[in-house]
């Protein structure tokens, strides 16, 4: 399952050296703007201690986490709607990810220049939303008055159903308001906003690119977006890029402990970044383990066993019978699959279930 996170926001703010830091492709990082131009894609693990203790357990030949594909647009100025700057770039750009990590500049720094000349995340952050904005509303429009037509002289039931949906976007989007404030009234009509491919339906996390002393407790700034984002259903996350550059280059897992307990951190703002993400995609993890490999897979929550099967193979899902499912708490606690199959805990499963976080599965199919 390949899934990409877009990172955007203005030049300058951060975006390739938190790019650098996350994923395994390497961007440029300049105190110039327009230093990316071309996307830069890189895939990362998702961190997940269960993999860890599963294989410590299994003692397999091979551990395979979970991954998600990060991509480092380049940085977007205000008239990107009419093609300023890299504008129309960078609009195909961000219509091609499944959500958006949006980098937003939260530190005081003469030495890194904004390109608005002044600090002012919020600010930041209106231009970026007016700059999507512009352009929903313009494909929204479009689409309306194809619709309509359809839905009059065609009398297309679907059309109607679209054009419905369309109004209402409208309206959000006069208003200043994003796509994903427009709550679909069934799963078909989620269907129908999904394929219109509208930028600011998104799903979105607010970066905050912080200093060194601020990535433990946030900042002034870091207030100022909570407040301008509390309305909205967003996620908000507070790292500092250049503390997370430092970290990426120690080779010793002590030594960066040792940098992050300093700093005040649990962990490091990158693995925060990370399952944040994962989450924000509406993604969950199954694992299968035995001797030979552990391996996190991912689906989406709320997927049936045979849609997770299709994930190890088309034809598992194809000629799916059942599933064995074992509860990663169970399989912690007893020890070995043996253990919980003694113990009665291991459950059989049909097309109907609904796959759970952290369940170990085994699947039986038949082509």
């Amino acid at each position: 399952m390949s899934l990409k996170c877009g990172i955007v926001g203005l030049p300058n703010v951060g975006k390739s050296t938190l790019f650098n830091c996350v994923s395994s492709g390497k961007a440029q990082s300049a105190n110039f703007p327009f230093c990316t131009i071309e996307p830069n894609l890189g895939s990362t693990n998702v961190p997940d201690k269960r993999l860890e203790v599963l294989a410590d357990m299994c003692k397999p030949k091979s551990v395979v986490p979970a991954t998600v594909d990060i991509v480092d647009i380049a940085g977007l100025v205000k008239g990107a709607s009419k093609g300023e700057g890299l504008g129309n770039q960078f609009l195909a750009n961000i219509r091609e990810t499944d959500a958006i990590l949006h980098v937003l500049r939260c530190f005081d720094d003469d030495n890194v220049v904004h390109v608005d000349g002044s600090v002012d995340p919020v600010r930041d952050k209106e231009v970026v939303d007016t700059e999507l904005q512009i352009k929903d509303l313009e494909t929204v429009e479009a689409r309306l008055a194809k619709s309509q037509k359809q839905a009059t002289t065609g009398g297309d039931k679907e059309a109607k159903k679209l054009v419905a949906l369309l109004l209402r976007y409208k309206e959000a989007l006069l208003q200043g308001k994003s796509c994903r404030t427009v709550e679909p009234v069934n799963d078909e009509e989620a269907a129908m906003a999904h394929d219109l491919f509208l930028l600011t339906n998104k799903p979105v996390m607010y970066v905050c690119n912080v200093d060194d002393a601020s990535a433990a407790s946030g900042n002034k700034y870091v207030d100022a977006v909570r407040e301008a984002t509390r309305d909205e259903d967003a996620e908000i996350l507070v790292i500092s890029a250049r503390t997370e550059s430092e970290i990426a280059e120690m080779d010793s897992y002590e030594d960066r402990q040792m940098f992050l307990e300093e700093m005040g951190l649990q962990e490091s703002g990158v693995v925060r970044l990370i399952q944040g993400a994962y989450h924000l995609l509406g993604l969950q993890t199954f694992f299968t383990a035995g001797a030979d490999e552990c391996r996190a897979w991912t689906i989406h929550k709320g997927d049936k066993a045979p849609k997770a099967a299709g994930v190890i193979h088309t034809d598992f899902e194809r000629g799916f019978i059942r599933a064995e499912v074992i509860k990663y708490e169970d399989f912690v606690t007893l020890g070995s699959e043996s253990a919980v199959r003694a113990a009665g805990k291991l459950a059989t499963e049909g097309k109907e279930y609904v796959v759970k976080d952290g369940d170990i599965m085994h699947f039986l199919f038949n082509v």
